[in-house]
């Protein structure tokens, strides 16, 4: 399933998004496309709706158009569809190709986008210098043919890094695209009958090997114009075979082929008529090296980025198994139930709550800081849904002056302060480890009554919770098979869960 276009109206980090969905134990289903957009912040419930209540929805909401999730967006008498691409249909044929599945969506502040480097404006700089040496220092062919050279690298990048699901807008466009599905279908059944197979490598990664070697060459040296029309009159067997399995094998033309084609067909001109064949040994030697060290290094590239991929959907698979809701609470409910007599000291959230869920922890712990992120995250993100505890292990004086401030200071700000407050001392805190500045905060020198936090520790003692960190979900302990970060993942189970409460 394909939703760039949707993840991309959003600004969901796309591969976030991917991960998250195909690791989904219910994956590809209706549930699994919710709890991922509820895991990425975008809050959402779904409806089974008949079609004449659909004027009512709000201007955007979410369907299955042709059995594909869609951003479904009003606009005058038509609506905008976003999935796999963008279209435009009328209601007659929205109705027609829908059914009655629809998901309404609260976007928050705190839906996760995409926070990856772009890299492509750096590429595209790097290209736009090279022109200029080019057109600079080169004669007016070799700077044309030396053109031709990045746009091939260009393309075969782009074809490159599609093999492993980085979409590419170019190439789409070139194959059809929205306007015409039938075209990109024929790019994708040329690329699956291609059967080259050399250490891995496909035809179109031999592209991307001749264009970049090409271009070391024409770049670097002046003289090499004897092998630049070798190579180029070499590339005509290539456009050969590749014709051949399009008009005769598969009988589908590949845009994208076919503009490769015109830029090999365009370089064979410029050298048959303006190159020299003047032969240098030296340049000769120099360019069967670079090709040579070119194959073998995509070739790695291509083998490491097929073992990342490979990888990918092995964890996806095991992460499946791992996100089963029924597994996780059968393993939490497994040990037995913990009682806590004290809810009230530095309790969080809404009272009202049915999920509740305590951290034990230690200040001068260093994965505590982790923990108490985590906990912090979900009593922002479900403020209504959740409530949740700090239980600080403090053994009273034998813990040492620092200790005893600290802890006095928090539960100061935490009586004094609102929760906001006390919530950002602990998390200044975690950041800094400045017993100096959380005492500033406090604005106190008066030391609190701890007697409730060593009777909070004492029971931390008795029921077994001497090491830190530790999650107790409505008086379970959290499983120990399970990653902390796991609990993102069945938190929405947990709070709609009615057999599982306080």
């Amino acid at each position: 399933m394909n939703f760039d276009k949707l993840i991309d109206h959003f600004k969901l980090d796309k591969q976030e998004f991917y991960f998250q969905f195909n690791s989904h134990p219910n994956y590809p289903s209706a549930l699994a496309f919710s709890d991922t957009l509820n895991f990425l912040g975008l809050k959402n419930d779904a409806y089974e709706l008949d079609k004449e209540y659909w004027d009512e929805l709000p201007e955007e909401f979410m369907a299955l158009v042709n059995n594909s999730f869609s951003l479904v967006k009003k606009k005058d008498k038509d609506f905008i569809i976003y999935s796999d691409k963008v279209k435009n249909l009328s209601k007659e044929e929205l109705y027609k190709n829908s059914d009655d599945f629809v998901l309404l969506f609260e976007k928050t502040e705190n839906v996760k986008s995409t926070s990856f480097f772009n890299f492509k404006p750096f590429i595209y700089a790097i290209f736009g210098i090279i022109l200029l040496y080019s057109f600079l220092q080169f004669t007016w062919y070799e700077s044309i043919f030396n053109l031709l050279s990045l746009l091939g690298v260009y393309i075969s990048l782009e074809l490159f890094n599609q093999k492993f699901g980085q979409e590419s807008v170019v190439v789409s466009n070139i194959c059809g695209g929205a306007a015409n599905s039938n075209s990109k279908s024929s790019c994708a059944t040329i690329f699956s009958a291609d059967k080259t197979n050399i250490l891995g490598l496909k035809l179109s990664d031999f592209s991307l090997i001749y264009f970049l070697g090409i271009t070391f060459i024409g770049l670097l040296f002046p003289g090499a114009q004897f092998v630049l029309k070798i190579i180029s009159l070499i590339s005509v067997v290539v456009i050969l075979y590749s014709l051949y399995v399009q008009t005769f094998v598969e009988k589908s033309l590949c845009r994208v082929c076919l503009f490769i084609i015109f830029i090999l067909l365009a370089q064979i001109a410029v050298s048959s008529f303006y190159f020299s064949l003047v032969v240098s040994l030296p340049i000769v030697f120099i360019s069967v090296i670079a090709f040579i060290s070119l194959f073998f290094t995509i070739a790695f590239l291509n083998n490491l980025m097929n073992q990342k991929e490979e990888l990918k959907k092995s964890n996806a698979k095991n992460l499946r198994f791992k996100r089963n809701y029924d597994l996780f609470k059968r393993e939490l409910l497994d040990k037995e139930k913990i009682e806590f007599s004290d809810k009230n000291t530095f309790f969080l959230g809404n009272k009202d709550a049915k999920l509740h869920i305590s951290v034990v922890s230690n200040p001068y712990c260093g994965f505590c800081k982790d923990a108490h992120k985590i906990l912090e995250d979900l009593v922002a993100k479900y403020p209504d849904e959740i409530s949740a505890q700090m239980r600080f292990n403090y053994s009273g004086e034998s813990a040492g002056e620092k200790y005893t401030q600290l802890i006095s200071d928090f539960l100061s700000i935490y009586k004094n302060k609102s929760q906001k407050d006390f919530l950002s001392a602990v998390d200044t805190w975690f950041k800094n480890k400045d017993e100096g500045e959380i005492n500033r905060k406090s604005g106190t020198q008066n030391p609190e009554d701890l007697t409730n936090i060593i009777q909070m520790t004492s029971e931390n003692s008795s029921a077994g919770l001497n090491f830190t960190p530790v999650f107790i979900i409505n008086g379970y302990q959290f499983p120990d098979k399970y990653d902390r970060d796991d609990i993102h993942y069945f938190i929405g189970e947990l709070i709609e869960d009615e057999d599982f409460s306080i």
